[in-house]
Parts: structure tokens; sequence; C-alpha cells
């Protein structure tokens, strides 16, 4: 469990930088506090029993409490980001004066995009906060429940359009969560659908039958799904070759990634990795 607020103490601010491996080693939920976060470098995966969403550099993360999940790590990108938690009565003079529901709405959409000159603001807000969080004086959460008013309603003037939560077909249970994890942590590898199943204490077949019930695809479908997203990550943020970059995602060979990736996307790894350096997405302009 996320650790709760300190005795006392309404909002804390922490900054970290991380080993690209970095996850979280069970499924998580906060109990007394609201959390958003910057990430200021690395790809991240939160799972949770009925969506997953996923965040770059440049995003604000947001839980809320009661969220059971887990995160994982998208890159091999060192992940560094500024987290604030807070207590709920801290956000009240916003949900006071405005009409508009800021908060649960931007709770609900779980991951905001921005562009480039609204990213370097925002990280100059969480930089301010979180200089001012250690000063510690008497009048420090005053100024920070002032700065994280005018943090939230930036946030809901300047992010983009588009949601990246992926709903579930249906709740997703412990062992079919603990299976994408497994799944999203060692995509390299040579999975096999017997090994899962053997992990999660049930037979193949039932575990097969689970997975696509609850997920809407088969666990090979699912786990192609994960190695070309993370094809895609290493051609838009790397050098690599199509050979290195096949050998680290699980495709054996650059042929037979290139066959697949061009089945699945349209056009080959190298022609998708020109057209992302000619026009990059929205969100990290």
């Amino acid at each position: 469990m996320p650790f709760p607020l300190p005795d006392g103490m309404r909002i804390t601010i922490t900054h970290g930088v991380y080993d690209c491996r970095y996850t979280m080693p069970t499924m998580q939920m906060a109990t007394d506090h609201y959390s958003i976060g910057y990430v200021v470098s690395g790809d991240r995966c939160t799972i949770t029993p009925l969506f997953s969403y996923r965040y770059h550099a440049g995003d604000i993360a947001l839980s809320p409490p009661l969220l059971f999940h887990r995160t994982v790590s998208e890159s091999s990108a060192p992940y560094e980001r500024y987290l604030v938690k807070f207590a709920p009565e801290v956000l009240q003079p916003l949900k006071e004066h405005t009409d508009e529901n800021i908060i649960d709405t931007l709770y609900n959409e779980r991951v905001c995009h921005f562009s480039k000159t609204s990213q370097l603001k925002i990280l100059g807000m969480f930089q301010d906060m979180y200089e001012e969080f250690n000063k510690q004086h008497p009048y420090t959460e005053l100024i920070l429940q002032g700065m994280l008013l005018r943090l939230f309603t930036t946030i809901w003037e300047e992010r983009l359009p588009g949601n990246t939560a992926v709903y579930h077909s249906t709740k997703l249970t412990e062992p079919i969560i603990d299976a994408l994890y497994y799944m999203e942590s060692n995509y390299g590898k040579n999975l096999t659908l017997e090994e899962l199943a053997q992990k999660a204490h049930l037979s193949t077949a039932y575990f097969s039958r689970l997975f696509s019930a609850q997920l809407g695809k088969s666990f090979s479908e699912y786990l192609s799904d994960i190695r070309l997203r993370h094809v895609q990550i290493l051609l838009t943020q790397s050098d690599k070759s199509v050979m290195d970059i096949a050998m680290e995602t699980g495709y054996c060979n650059g042929d037979y990634l290139s066959a697949q990736f061009k089945k699945r996307v349209g056009m080959t790894p190298s022609e998708y990795r020109k057209k992302h350096l000619a026009t990059a997405p929205s969100h990290k302009q």
C-alpha cells in the first residue's frame, strides 16, 4: 500500500529518479489521498481491474483514493517524476468556486497531455512546489494549497484532447492482472500460455478462457500487442537497428519483425521511424 500522508500533513511533494526497471511489486491503492504526478522522463503503464493507461515524458498522471493498481515500465528510459499527494479537502475551494466539475473530470481522464510550451510551464510549477515544500515554514501548507489550486486550473485550461485509458472487456481478476504485469515485464522472453497458467496455479485451458473473457483477445494476440507497442517506442526513442529491436522485443529476427510490423501497422519499421521523426505525436510537441 502507498505510504499514507504523514500525521498532521495534508500535502506532500517528492521528486524521484529511478532505474528504468523500477516497478510496483504488488497491486496497491491509496486510502487517504489523491496523487498527481508530472513525468520528467520515462514511459509507464498502469494496470487496474477495469482499465489500463499509459503516460510518457511531459504527461500528467492522476490517481484518486481507492484505485487498486500496479505500474510497470514501458521503455528503457530512466523514470523521473514529481509526485504530489494531498488530502481530499485541500481542493475544496476549487469545487466551491466553479460550476465545472474540474477535479472529477481530470481524475476520470487519468492522463493529461500538453504542448511543449505548457509542459515547461507545468514542470516549473512542480519544481516551485517542491522547493516550497522543503522550506517547511509555518505557512508552507497554505502556500502549497494555493499553488496546487493554480496547478489544477492550468492543467484544466491547457491540456490537450485525448483520453489514453483503455477499458477491459470485463473486470480483471488478480490472476489476470498478475499475468499482464508479468507479460509487460518479460515481453522480450519466449513467454508461453502454459508458463503463465502455471504461475497462476490454474490449468492452461481454464487460464486461456479466463484471459480471453476478461481482455477480449487471446494470450498470443495480447502478447503481440505488447511487443508491437514496445517496438514502436524503440523505433521512435532510440537509434537501435531493426535487428536489435527484434531481439529485444521477442521477435527473434529482423525479417520476421518487419513482416509482422507491416502487416499490423501498414508500413515497414524504417518507414514508421522516418514518419515519426517528421511528425512527432501532439503530446510530445
